[in-house]
């Protein structure tokens, strides 16, 4: 079974930058796309940025051009790097992977931008 443990969460001015950290318990960055979610107050988790095994990114409409993502297999690590951050972006962040059929969540970070 693969832990993930995402970290960098932090309240921020709007207009402010954060780095988002998930460590995988073992090497599976290399092998599986890693997923960044977010989740306001509410049950809907939304789908941010997505990572490739192979290192290419796609992202929501609503971060493109202002979240970067990228890993270092070597560290078994996703980030998230949040750039010119927005009211509108707080929530908890998680990473999430597919493991062997099924889902693996971390615990999430808290992120809270002020205007």
């Amino acid at each position: 079974q693969v832990q993930l443990v995402e970290s960098g969460g932090g309240v921020v001015q709007a207009g402010g930058s954060l780095r988002l950290s998930c460590v995988a318990s073992r090497n599976i960055t290399s092998t599986r796309n890693m997923y960044w979610y977010r989740q306001a107050p509410g049950p809907r988790r939304e789908l941010v940025a997505t990572i490739t095994a192979t290192g290419c990114t796609s992202y929501s409409d609503s971060v493109k051009g202002r979240f970067t993502g990228s890993k270092d297999n070597a560290k078994y690590t996703a980030y998230l790097q949040m750039n010119d951050l927005k009211p509108e972006d707080t929530g908890v962040y998680y990473c999430n992977s597919w493991v062997g059929g099924s889902q693996v969540w971390g615990q999430g970070t808290q992120v809270t931008v002020s205007s």
